[in-house]
């Protein structure tokens, strides 16, 4: 009896099909204290503790946010196993029969958050305050905020007069007798 060539290659079709591998990947992100808000790569996942399934291996943005505890962000590097690199991860992932899980566990201390005194809170942003809109002197010539060299002054020979409400600038008018 002589099996034709097309049914050696449907018995192996079927073989590959039933017999198809996968891959799960998951990480379970584990924080103490527990109920922090857990973002990957920005996106908001949920509450710790938290398994989240992932296709990609690679560097992860994690950031947990916890009221009461400074906001942690790590840049999380998840290598590959090594059924994953080329050439095996086509056969793990196609012809190995089962399933293979793959599960990391990520573990974070949170920090409790420090508490600024209120007085030094406040000098802090007076200190801004004063910084951004008070004028700049540098080297003895005053400029304006927000410019790089000297305040515009009229020219010599000219007053500046305001300008009525709800017109933005100033007009400048010539003096008497000037140039």
């Amino acid at each position: 009896m002589v099996f034709d060539p097309r049914i050696w290659m449907a018995l192996l079709l079927a073989s590959c099909v039933c017999g198809c591998g996968a891959v799960e990947r998951r990480m379970l992100v584990r924080t103490n204290p527990p109920g922090a808000l857990l973002y990957v790569d920005g996106y908001e996942i949920g509450t710790t503790p938290i398994a989240v399934s992932f296709t990609y291996y690679g560097t992860r943005k994690i950031r947990l946010v916890k009221d009461g505890y400074e906001t942690l962000t790590v840049m999380q590097p998840i290598s590959p196993p090594w059924y994953e690199y080329v050439p095996l991860d086509f056969i793990s992932e196609n012809f190995v029969p089962g399933e293979i899980r793959d599960q990391r566990v990520l573990n974070f201390q949170l920090r409790p958050q420090s508490l600024v005194p209120t007085e030094q809170l406040l000098s802090r942003a007076e200190g801004l305050r004063r910084g951004a809109r008070g004028p700049a002197t540098i080297s003895g010539v005053t400029t304006a905020p927000g410019s790089i060299g000297p305040a515009p002054g009229p020219p010599s020979g000219a007053e500046i007069i305001p300008s009525p409400p709800g017109v933005g600038g100033q007009l400048v008018r010539p003096l008497p007798g000037g140039p």
